[in-house]
Formats: structure tokens, sequence, C-alpha cells
């Protein structure tokens, strides 16, 4: 069991006295650029600055005669709360129901080892940076060694000049605090960040998508269309593109009225997306009621499957419309698919799918025309 150290003299109380001033006085002097940092940080998240904030104190000793001479070293200290507690299976509780700011642990105590308590501090989440001063009746190196070993964070024998020890209790707490307030602005900026990104990703969102149809837009779909466009290029694969055509859609416009149009090229660009397979397909709105879709590596009888497959799922839609053959909705599709090359410019493929447009309009509509 520790007991504290004899009274000293005067002259010998007054050295110590200067001497921990000048270690105090060094400790605020060496922390001095962080402290003003973490000031402004406060200051930034509208907390009082470290210096400002309460502090507990949290002796842990099986002494009373110990506390109460901790108790008196403090008492007067503004904004400086301490606690106590004896028993050291309750040492972990009281600190997290204190709030510590930080503790003083007795190294010896009856039925457990100091160190063992601050290995229990470490381990525990609440108070594992909480910052631990470790009190011993001796100045023993290896002793020493084994506390900072264990994870505390500074050492003195007790009992400690009160000014060195009000010193060290406000260098750790501040310490502390500040730690805990950079935490909260990292945990701050985290979130700031993560907003911002689901902010930028809704933006490039609605920058590349058709306001109407959800589609991308014809600045992505030429964009796209030119990356996939230099990609085949250099890999030497064929490229496909459809372009879709709603078939008397002016018609349907004039009996139906705008508003049933803008529904029904929702529904279009719906079906037109359900029916792609691959994540390099993109489905666009190339403009008024035409729709155009971009097929990376898909051969010429792929690309015939998969136009017949939207134009009769379009047509299995079912939409009345008075002004068509059928008595219903439906499209044409013009197909092409080329394997692009540093000579031709990337409007060939829109040309030759545009061509296959013209053919499956002039042939009757509702169908499907590639060009050669």
């Amino acid at each position: 069991m520790d007991t504290p150290k004899p009274h000293r003299n005067a002259a010998a109380q007054d050295l110590a006295e200067d001497d921990a001033s000048a270690q105090a006085q060094a400790l605020e002097a060496e922390d001095a650029p962080n402290l003003a940092v973490d000031d402004a940080l406060a200051r930034i998240l509208g907390n009082p600055p470290a210096a400002e904030c309460p502090i507990m104190v949290l002796l842990v000793d099986d002494q009373a005669i110990i506390a109460e001479a901790i108790r008196l070293a403090l008492a007067g200290e503004p904004s400086v709360d301490f606690h106590y507690c004896a028993s050291p299976e309750e040492a972990v509780r009281c600190a997290e129901e204190t709030r510590a700011t930080v503790i003083l642990q007795d190294l010896v105590m009856p039925g457990t080892d100091g160190l063992t308590l601050v290995r229990q501090y470490r381990q525990n989440p609440a108070t594992r940076d909480i910052p631990i001063i470790v009190l011993s009746t001796k100045e023993e190196p290896l002793v020493k060694s084994a506390a900072f070993a264990a994870g505390a964070n500074d050492y003195l024998v007790k009992l400690p000049d009160r000014i060195e020890l009000i010193a060290r209790i406000r260098y750790h707490s501040r310490s502390y605090l500040n730690l805990l307030q950079r935490d909260e602005a990292y945990q701050a900026l985290r979130q700031s960040q993560q907003q911002l990104l689901a902010t930028n990703l809704e933006l490039q969102r609605l920058t590349h998508s058709d306001g109407l149809t959800g589609l991308a837009n014809r600045r992505y779909l030429d964009q796209y269309l030119a990356a996939e466009w230099r990609r085949a290029t250099r890999d030497k694969t064929g490229l496909g593109f459809l372009m879709i055509d709603v078939d008397n859609f002016k018609a349907y416009n004039d009996t139906y009225g705008h508003v049933a149009g803008d529904e029904v090229l929702k529904r279009v660009a719906q079906t037109v997306e359900a029916c792609l397979g691959r994540s390099p397909d993109l489905a666009a709105r190339f403009g008024g009621e035409e729709f155009a879709v971009v097929l990376p590596g898909t051969s010429s009888g792929g690309l015939r499957l998969l136009a017949e497959k939207i134009r009769i799922a379009i047509e299995g839609l079912m939409i009345p419309h008075a002004g068509s053959a059928i008595g219903v909705v439906t499209i044409s599709i013009g197909a092409a698919t080329l394997v692009p090359s540093l000579t031709e410019p990337v409007t060939r493929l829109i040309e030759a799918a545009d061509v296959g447009l013209y053919r499956a309009k002039r042939d009757g509509k509702n169908q499907v025309a590639v060009s050669d």
C-alpha cells in the first residue's frame, strides 16, 4: 500500500514549487501551436475552447488520506471537479459515469495491481483515450517504464507538489478534450463529405439525365458514344447503335394531347431500358420522340434480336393510338454496327442507324431495319 512522503522543510518546498512552476510553463509552451489550432477548431464547431471546459478528475486510491490531500490541492481551482474511487473493482465504471477527463491512478492497491487497472481502462472503448497519471511512492525507472508500457500518460511521485499536479491535470485534460473535439470535427467532416458526395452524384445524375424520361440526355449520349468509339477503335471490337422513333407521334399528340404524349414517351423510355441486359448498354433520349441505344461489343445478329425485343415490348404495351395502322402505339428502329477506325468520325455510326430508321419508316413502320 502506498503512503505519502514526509513533509519537506520550507526552503525545499519553495525550490520544488519553483521547479513545478517551470515545468508547468514548459508544458504550455511546448504545446502552444497545437493548442492554438485546437482552439480555432473549437470555435468553428461552436464549442468552447478546451481550456474553458470543465475538468473532471478521478482519483483511484484506497487511501483516504491521499484522497483528502488531492481534494485540498484542487480545492478552489476554477472549473475542476474532483471525484474519488477507493475500490479498484469500481474504477472503470466510475471513470465512465463521471466522464473523467483525467485519471489519477494509484500504483499499488489491495487485491489488484494499478497497472492492471491501466490496461483495463485502455481496453474499454469509453475510457481508452482518457489520460492516466500514475501515482507512485518511488521514482523507479523500471516501474515508470512498465507504467508507460501499460498505457499511462504520465507518472508522478505522490504526493506531488500542488502547482505541478494542477499543471499536469490541466495539460492532460486539455489534450483529451481537444482530442474529443478533433474526433467530433472529423465525424462532422466525414458527414459533410458524404453529403457533398451524395449531392454531387445527384447533380451529376441530373446533368446527365433527360428531365422527362429519366434516360441519359443527348449531351451524355454524345460523350458516352465518343468514349465507346475510342475504346472500340483501340480494342478493334464492334460497336452497335439503335435509333428508335415512335410511329405517328405527331398524330398521337394531336389526338390525345401533349400530356398524354409525354406519358407515352415515359413508358417507351422505361420499356427500352428494361430490355437492356448488360451494364455497358446505354439508353438515351435522342430528341423529341426519338431514342437511341449504344451497344458496345454487339454483333449484327445480336443487334437485330435486341431491336426486335424492344419493338415487340412496345407493341405489347397496348397503348391505344387511333392514328396507328394496328390501333396501338408502335416504334420503328434503325440498327447499325461498325468496327470503328481512327479515320472515321463517330457520326458515321449514327448516320448508318438513321439510314436504317428511314428504311423502316418507308417500308411501313413498326419494324426493324439493319443498315448494311
